[in-house]
């Protein structure tokens, strides 16, 4: 296209934007389009003018009104849908106005791009404008503060939540990484020793508490435990996990010795008048409260007292402790396979985090509300960690109805609505049943019955050297169908000699026990079926001579000239017990070995199953306990919380969490459950019970 007809063609479509923006009428550009001669430029060139012609009136109009931009912004989006220009073309007007405008204008026209996020997420705009927008945010976060635009970086992650799917992997911190380079610094001893250094504010604090003298030992403790928080991975090993122990019981301690009053509280910070000193945002609530808030810890010696004596502050501290404990405990992915926690460790972390949530019951404001919720945020995260573990997949939530239709018992059909008594017990992932069931040294294929055959023997090498493998049939009873189909009146189709199945068996059965296999005779093979059938004949004879000859006894074939009797190896004496006794099962196993196998069939079938008495009984004796049996069992963090919020008291709950699990699992003998227990160190709980 020649470059004069594009200058041309770009003014035309600047002037009818112009128009189109002042009528804020779409139709006038399609006006244009049919009116211009533009057949002979194509469709990605015009699309392009189209683009240019939108870019120049943005960067052409001047100073810069909202009210204009959005009439332009839903212009190209018009366009785009109509097709006449790129579908880029809005987010590309998006991304050059944040090039050149300041932050604060960002800030007022970035709700443009939260308020069409479903116009973003079609299919014309998301393929190609995904990368386009993803780009655009992150330019902006690149040049927020995290701590002075904590606001406008919120909601820019908010529009990413919104915008890209949940199994987005660029969303996602797949690999579990730590960013390490979020360093907190803490002063030395004799830091600020002579004063002259204390900024001002700093200063009016250190004069209101200077009677508060910190311990530098404490408050190096403290600070210190900021670096495995950042770096989790390090408590894995023996030095680090010492001093992160000693540290965290100092810290903890130290909490537990304060204790906090809300009244108190309040105005020691209203007293100090430190709220810019210390990074507090103070924003008035409903009853002239203050609410703090702390967007980066100041590490100054001389505010540990007035920060140890904060409930904000303290539960900031605390919620850290929880969430590296959980992580600590819990299976990740990516996690080195060294990264495991002794059972000692495992102790350590249970009755810290139990202290943890005591200190936080017992911090104002509502101190039990508060680690109600973190407890319950705590589980979900636990639950994404899982579905990470999982490779992402797909989120497709599991909606199931709370209630159940149950027809009533009145002529018209009508139906009642019964509320669930509980919620659907979750099935769990094949891999945990795989996993579960290889510790208790079981097998699983697939379904009931194959699991119960594998299982009667899981050594596979054992299973094959068993002696109840070694059998080999009699000759008159495998011949006996294709004896009885020697008469003429049978079809030929019909006989048993003409399956493939049976002629192979067949074949390798004479080579063990007859000696016509061996018979040389000139009389070429034609068939297998006609070959088998000679022999069928010879074997019919040998049957009825021996039956004349003993008629009480199965005696073994003889040759054509009835003068030879077949005689096996003494180092044999399956067979020949067998083809007496009338089958290998009846030679080869013992009567005791009968009634062993008899009563191990039979408790195969009917397993002796936990009764509701020993349960009741054990679950007085383990108490709090139950919850680290519930996993082992088959629950899952969510039926953990329905137990607990049926009853306040324990023993019910545990009572109740077996109630279900002798319903629901058909293997729920006091075996299994002895093995789960024994695991977890409360073997002693079941003596005597089970």
């Amino acid at each position: 296209m020649d470059k004069i007809d594009f200058e041309k063609t770009r003014f035309d479509f600047l002037e009818s934007i112009s128009q189109a923006l002042d009528c804020g009428d779409l139709p006038i550009i399609k006006g244009l389009l049919t009116t211009n001669d533009t057949s002979q430029i194509g469709e990605a060139d015009k699309k392009a003018i189209w683009d240019q012609a939108f870019r120049d009136k943005f960067l052409n109009d001047s100073p810069f009104s909202i009210p204009v931009f959005e009439k332009l912004l839903q212009l190209s989006l018009d366009c785009a849908v109509a097709l006449i220009c790129s579908p880029t073309l809005p987010v590309i007007l998006l991304t050059d106005a944040f090039d050149i405008l300041s932050l604060g204008k960002c800030e007022e026209i970035f709700y443009m791009v939260e308020m069409k996020v479903s116009t973003w997420k079609q299919e014309l705009f998301f393929n190609q404008c995904k990368n386009t927008l993803l780009r655009l945010c992150n330019d902006l976060l690149r040049r927020l503060s995290r701590s002075q635009n904590t606001v406008f970086c919120g909601r820019i992650l908010l529009f990413l939540a919104k915008f890209f799917p949940f199994s987005e992997r660029s969303g996602l911190n797949v690999v579990s990484e730590f960013n390490l380079d979020n360093l907190t610094t803490f002063g030395g001893k004799e830091d600020f020793s002579d004063g002259s250094d204390i900024p001002e504010k700093e200063k009016d604090a250190m004069e209101v508490e200077e009677s508060l003298g910190s311990d530098y030992n404490l408050y190096k403790k403290f600070w210190s435990l900021q670096d495995f928080f950042r770096n989790p991975n390090q408590c894995y090993t023996k030095i680090p996990w010492k001093t992160f122990c000693q540290h965290t019981n100092d810290v903890l301690s130290a909490f537990s010795t304060i204790k906090l009053d809300e009244r108190r509280n309040r105005s020691k910070w209203d007293e100090a008048d430190v709220s810019a000193n210390v990074g507090i945002d103070e924003t008035s609530t409903n009853g002239g409260d203050v609410q703090q808030y702390f967007a980066k810890y100041l590490t100054s010696q001389n505010l540990l007292e007035l920060q140890l004596g904060d409930s904000n502050f303290r539960r900031y501290i605390l919620l850290q402790f929880l969430i590296i404990f959980q992580y600590l405990d819990s299976p990740v992915k990516f996690k080195q396979e060294t990264h495991k926690l002794s059972e000692e460790q495992t102790s350590w972390i249970t009755e810290a985090t139990d202290q943890v949530y005591r200190l936080l019951k017992d911090t104002p404001p509502d101190g039990a509300s508060f680690a109600q919720s973190i407890r319950h945020i705590l589980k979900r995260e636990e639950l994404w960690s899982n579905w990470k573990n999982d490779g992402c997949p797909e989120f497709r939530p599991n909606i199931t109805s709370s209630t159940d239709d149950i027809p009533n018992d009145s002529s018209n059909g009508e139906k009642k609505t019964v509320a669930a008594a509980r919620p659907r017990r979750l099935k769990r992932s094949l891999g945990d049943q795989i996993r579960e069931a290889s510790k208790r040294q079981k097998c699983i294929i697939g379904n009931a019955e194959m699991n119960r055959l594998w299982n009667l023997c899981p050594d596979n090498m054992a299973a094959c050297r068993s002696k109840d493998r070694d059998f080999l049939p009699t000759l008159d009873h495998y011949f006996e169908e294709a004896i009885e189909q020697l008469d003429p009146s049978v079809e030929s189709q019909y006989k048993r000699v003409n399956e493939a199945n049976f002629g192979w068996r067949a074949l390798r059965l004479l080579a063990r026990r007859s000696l016509h296999f061996f018979t040389h005779g000139n009389t070429p093979i034609t068939r297998l079926p006609d070959y088998l059938e000679t022999h069928v004949r010879k074997l019919a004879k040998d049957i009825q001579q021996s039956v004349n000859v003993l008629p009480n006894v199965k005696p073994e074939p003889v040759d054509d000239a009835g003068d030879v009797e077949q005689m096996e190896p003494e180092a044999d004496p399956v067979s020949s017990t067998s083809e007496i006794e009338g089958g290998p099962d009846e030679a080869n196993v013992k009567p005791d070995e009968v009634e062993e196998a008899a009563e191990e069939e039979n408790s195969e079938k009917k397993p002796i199953l936990c009764t509701m008495e020993q349960l009741v009984l054990l679950a007085k004796e383990i108490g709090i306990k139950w919850k680290l049996l519930a996993p082992k069992l088959g629950f899952g963090p969510d039926e953990v919380e329905y137990f607990e919020s049926e009853t306040s008291e324990v023993e019910l709950q545990a009572k109740k969490m077996f109630q279900i699990w002798l319903e629901n699992e058909a293997d729920a003998t006091p075996e299994n459950l002895l093995y789960s227990l024994e695991g977890l160190g409360m073997l002693n709980s079941a003596q005597g019970i089970l």
